[in-house]
């Protein structure tokens, strides 16, 4: 039976894409190297043009089903600390960055520099390093190009396991495909390497901006923490991005080998301070409004003394005066 060149071709890029990703380009744990090198390089089936409309179109999807906090402050700041990221970031895309009011603990960044951050990260961190680091890893994401790579990957791995008789070519595994049979493609569920080199970057990035880049283990091994305290009550914390003491101690590694140390870094501002409360108040008020929200029922009196409810039915007659009365006994000298 011949073999098609397109099978033969699909099945020598899988062979390329499952290699383990290489170190051995030096520039990618230089972060003065930042800017000057190439780390979305890969066999990509996205050119730069399509990864950005492919990106805002599933960016809408997400403003269609979540709920953006347009507040201004809360926007623009978190937007500042997003693309001050971004400009010491190896990102070929502008970056469009936006909050979402969830109380899920995630940020995630679709491809093209669509990204969105969660309200409860920023709840949830305790100063603005630890919140940086996190979009730095989802910065990273999107400069070294991992939806679109990893979607390339998908596809060739669905094209390979066909039967070469099927139909034969790219048509046959456009019909497979169409006919719903094709395995969706991950754009945020990334590879190990993947989720490794986005530490890496991550780190570097954050640090190139002037932050602590303990503060990005710190997170970490915080909501670490708090899963082993109470198992099952974070488990939708980064479920693109399951944590391990392999990461952390990587990412502890990166950090005293690759990075300089510097005599002082950005911990914290007020900023973040003053936008995590107001998040904070805007969470109460809608506590508050959810407990107040007209479903309980209320009591009205009428002029007769009768206690009315909603439902029109009449209750118990109370005293005018409701509170609590002492009754003096009998036997007691006034």
């Amino acid at each position: 039976m011949k073999t098609s060149n397109v099978s033969i071709r699909a099945l020598v890029l899988l062979v390329a894409l499952t290699a383990p990703i290489s170190w051995a380009n030096d520039k990618k744990k230089d972060p003065d190297e930042i800017g000057n090198r190439d780390v979305g390089k890969g066999v990509n089936f996205y050119s730069l043009e399509k990864e950005i409309g492919l990106g805002k179109q599933m960016a809408q999807e997400v403003e269609r089903q979540a709920k953006i906090i347009d507040d201004p402050v809360i926007a623009e700041y978190v937007n500042r600390v997003g693309q001050n990221l971004v400009r010491n970031s190896d990102a070929k895309v502008p970056f469009t960055i936006k909050v979402l009011d969830s109380e899920e603990v995630n940020a995630f960044a679709l491809p093209g520099g669509f990204f969105f951050v969660n309200s409860g990260l920023i709840l949830k961190a305790d100063n603005e390093a630890e919140l940086a680091g996190v979009m730095a890893h989802e910065i990273a994401h999107v400069a070294a190009r991992h939806g679109t790579r990893q979607a390339t990957r998908g596809t060739i791995v669905n094209y390979a396991s066909l039967p070469l008789i099927f139909m034969g070519g790219w048509t046959g595994y456009a019909l497979y495909q169409a006919a719903g049979f094709a395995i969706p493609l991950g754009f945020l569920t990334f590879s190990r390497a993947f989720e490794s080199e986005a530490d890496m970057l991550g780190l570097e990035y954050m640090y190139k901006t002037g932050y602590d880049p303990t503060a990005f283990v710190d997170f970490f091994e915080k909501i670490e923490t708090l899963e082993k305290k109470k198992p099952g009550t974070m488990s939708k914390v980064f479920s693109t991005h399951p944590l391990t003491d392999d990461r952390i101690a990587a990412a502890q590694k990166n950090i005293a080998t690759i990075l300089k140390a510097k005599p002082e870094y950005v911990l914290n501002t007020s900023e973040f301070n003053d936008t995590k409360q107001r998040l904070a108040m805007m969470h109460n008020r809608r506590i508050d409004t959810k407990k107040d929200d007209g479903s309980r029922p209320t009591l009205r009196r009428n002029p007769s003394g009768t206690v009315d409810d909603d439902s029109g039915d009449q209750k118990t007659p109370k005293d005018q005066d409701e509170r609590p009365t002492l009754k003096r006994r009998d036997n007691e000298q006034p």
